[in-house]
């Protein structure tokens, strides 16, 4: 992944400010933080759905293997 920094955000932030205009960019980042939040928390439902049945898998070898 590209290392943007410093200078590259603020080469970005004055591009925004020129094509969205002072008045749009406190809704341009209330959009950009919305849609961040909402793509946690749908990354982590699939996260959670994915590890619940490997950690009730793991649960259910380790105690077959306890019995025997």
């Amino acid at each position: 992944m590209m290392n943007i920094g410093i200078p590259g955000l603020i080469i970005i932030l004055v591009i925004a400010l020129i094509i969205f205009g002072p008045s749009k960019l406190p809704q341009l980042g209330k959009a950009v933080g919305q849609t961040l939040s909402e793509f946690r928390s749908s990354t982590k439902d699939v996260v959670d759905d994915i590890t619940e049945p490997v950690e009730d898998a793991k649960k259910a070898f380790n105690t077959d293997k306890e019995e025997k």
